[in-house]
């Protein structure tokens, strides 16, 4: 594994946590979440749509289309769905409970999705540190949200 992997994945959830502190505030200034996810998601779309003028390989084969699988495309939508979430409860929750949950409960999906191979993924074993890591986290969320 590259040594900038983790570091960099490390600064993407904090800014994962920025931008969802971010987004209740851009929700609560346009007032309607449906105006405040597209906002949002057009300015990914504009900085994506750049980046790949700039970069624009590699491209896919057809062969690489024909074996994708129907759902592939999906994973944006199925995460705006968390996007939402986050626009329309951070104010009331604080960024604290929301990013806790979210991430306690995408700890807990990936456990399954590795445990399985679920949607193609190569498997990895639960064990007992997997699942004690799994019972810290909801441990820890639990102690967030309530205090």
């Amino acid at each position: 594994m590259n040594g900038w992997a983790y570091p960099f994945i490390f600064i993407a959830g904090m800014l994962q946590a920025a931008g969802a502190a971010m987004g209740g505030q851009l929700n609560k200034s346009l007032v309607n979440p449906w105006l405040a996810t597209a906002t949002s998601f057009m300015l990914v779309f504009a900085l994506t749509l750049a980046l790949f003028v700039c970069m624009p390989r590699p491209l896919p084969t057809a062969g690489d289309l024909a074996t994708m699988p129907w759902w592939a495309p999906l994973g944006g939508i199925v995460g705006a769905v968390a996007v939402f979430a986050g626009f329309i409860l951070i104010q009331k929750l604080g960024a604290g409970p929301v990013n806790g949950i979210t991430i306690t409960a995408n700890i807990l999906a990936s456990l399954a999705i590795d445990h399985f191979g679920l949607l193609r993924m190569e498997q990895h074993a639960m064990n007992p540190m997997r699942a004690v890591g799994a019972a810290l986290m909801i441990a820890g969320v639990t102690l967030i949200t309530r205090f």
